[in-house]
């Protein structure tokens, strides 16, 4: 017995991009990343396994000052410090001195090594779109085990006079990642003006529908605010205070987005509003509103700011990507394929735009073209799992499920937590009828993913191939508890109960089936549930 309505493979699609702006570098970027090298350092505590990293601030004889966020190393214990020159150092915990009230912490280690220190600059000066760059030790992961010094250039895109808790005002667009707080951030000159204390945050790309969010609204800590502190002296005088006689658009700005990153779309919105009417020029604030609006389900308003961000900058692929990815919600998959296309010719080593690009085409059937997009993006980043996965979906739609196997292998190898990967490989072994195989898959994806109504129900579907019948209602059972609405289900339980005789509960799943696909306006299905009841009458 065949239960062949198993749900589709999962998408996964690519990150929002905040809008950057291009001025003038007054060094160049290999210039300020050796000075990132020279002062950058990395921070451990292996009991606890916090992580992060640091800046050399003071030296005074064999005694150095590191300068970093608290939060880094609030939980008392043995820190090691891993200094430019590769030798490590213990920290003694004692030296340890937080910041009044701003997430920072001044700490020591002693060498008789000689070691650079960073140079300070003046934070007020750091205006919107100037360039930025961050440095510091990303955390390890499966595509990169080993933590090596990262650094990233970006934009700032607001400078608040009124900071967030803890201190920060500073935002910047550079796409930093976990264990890179207590970094330094520099402008273009090398000089630090801040420290970097929080990465964007990424939605959830296990959803049924996932299109991760990468808000690229990361934060510091101006390097005036450690100044006006006075936790060390650094033999540099701190700039007078600006005062704000009002709220300038970076203010709103900053609170939108500390609102967005909440989840609180409608706030964000309202005080990126608040910003535009500040300053009606402001690009970023377009590009952010539009990405809330997306996020409350308006795509036609995110379309609109898109367009918007677009009209003040035509030259900015991130608007057009953005864009993109709102007609691509809408349905609108030619308009959002002519975006990516702008996006791509804009900035051609966009891998994202190449992944959403093939999802496009593979809406619209064009799974070659969904292919070669893929292929493109997996050249430009090798160690990036989801055009694998989106790959493996492609070959799956044209019947190479071998191949879309090894794709999700490699998805896998490279994200061991996405159940979307599990659960699509499932589905690949069950078309080549692997149905042991493809129960482990969902076993795998159920684990990392129990609230997934549709993984149920397609394990439940290669039970029931399994002859396991029992075991297939237990999972039919379960999908309709999570999901009363899932017109497969119901569908496939009835195919259960039909072979086990039970008629009367077959008719009643098929009846109950066949209503629900009526309304979903799944006519193939909803006709095949008539015809299933016709048979029992």
């Amino acid at each position: 017995m065949e239960f062949l309505r198993i749900f589709p493979p999962l998408l996964v699609g690519a990150t929002i991009l905040l809008v950057q702006t291009q001025p003038a570098k007054a060094i160049s970027s290999a210039e300020v990343a050796q000075i990132a090298q020279s002062i950058t350092v990395k921070l451990e505590n292996p009991d606890s396994r916090e992580r992060g990293s640091g800046i050399i601030i003071k030296q005074d004889g064999d005694t150095y000052y590191v300068l970093t966020a608290f939060h880094v190393v609030r939980k008392p214990g043995k820190y090691t410090l891993l200094a430019p020159d590769a030798r490590e150092y213990q920290i003694n915990y004692q030296t340890v001195k937080k910041g009044a009230d701003v997430d920072l912490a001044i700490l020591q280690f002693t060498s008789s090594n000689t070691y650079k220190i960073a140079k300070i600059g003046n934070s007020d000066k750091s205006t919107l779109g100037s360039i930025s760059y961050v440095a510091g030790f990303p955390l390890p992961t499966a595509a990169f085990p080993v933590s090596a010094l990262r650094f990233l250039e970006g934009k700032i895109t607001a400078n608040a006079s009124r900071p967030l808790d803890d201190g920060y005002t500073i935002v910047y667009s550079n796409h930093t990642l976990g264990g890179m707080s207590g970094g330094p951030v520099f402008n273009e000159q090398g000089e630090v003006i801040a420290v970097h204390g929080r990465a964007e945050t990424v939605s959830d790309q296990d959803k049924e529908n996932p299109k991760p969010v990468s808000t690229g609204n990361n934060l510091g800590i101006p390097i005036n605010t450690f100044l006006r502190l006075a936790m060390v002296d650094v033999g540099v005088t701190s700039p007078a205070p600006v005062i704000a006689v009002a709220p300038k658009a970076d203010d709103f700005y900053l609170q939108a987005n500390d609102k967005y990153e909440k989840g609180n779309y409608q706030e964000a919105i309202e005080n990126y509003t608040k910003a535009i009417e500040i300053d009606p020029q402001y690009t970023n604030a377009y590009n952010n509103r539009g990405i809330a609006y997306g996020n409350l389900g308006n795509y036609q308003q995110a379309i609109s700011d898109y367009a918007r961000a677009i009209a003040l900058n035509p030259q900015d692929p991130d608007a057009y990507y953005n864009r993109g990815n709102a007609y691509d919600d809408l349905g609108e998959y030619q308009k959002a394929i002519s975006d990516y296309d702008r996006a791509i010719t804009l900035n051609p080593q966009d891998l994202e735009a190449y992944n959403n690009r093939g999802i496009a085409y593979r809406k619209l059937g064009d799974y070659q073209k969904a292919i070669s997009d893929y292929n493109r993006a997996i050249a430009l980043n090798p160690r990036s799992p989801n055009p694998y996965y989106n790959r493996g979906i492609a070959y799956t739609n044209v019947g190479e499920y071998q191949k879309a196997i090894s794709d999700y292998d490699l998805a896998i190898a490279l994200n061991p937590k996405s159940s979307n990967a599990y659960y699509n490989r499932g589905i690949a072994y069950g078309n080549l009828g692997e149905y042991q195989k493809a129960i482990s898959d969902y076993d795998r994806a159920i684990a990392l993913n129990p609230k997934s109504s549709n993984t149920y129900d397609n394990r439940g579907s290669a039970y029931g191939n399994l002859g396991e019948y029992q075991k297939a209602l237990a999972d039919f059972n379960q999908a309709i508890a999570l999901n009363p609405k899932s017109a497969n289900a119901y569908y496939n339980r009835g195919l259960v109960y039909r072979k086990l005789g039970n008629y009367q509960k077959a008719i009643a799943d098929f009846t109950e089936a066949a209503k629900l696909y009526q309304e979903q306006g799944k006519t193939t299905d909803y006709q095949d549930a008539l015809r299933s009841i016709r048979e029992l009458q």
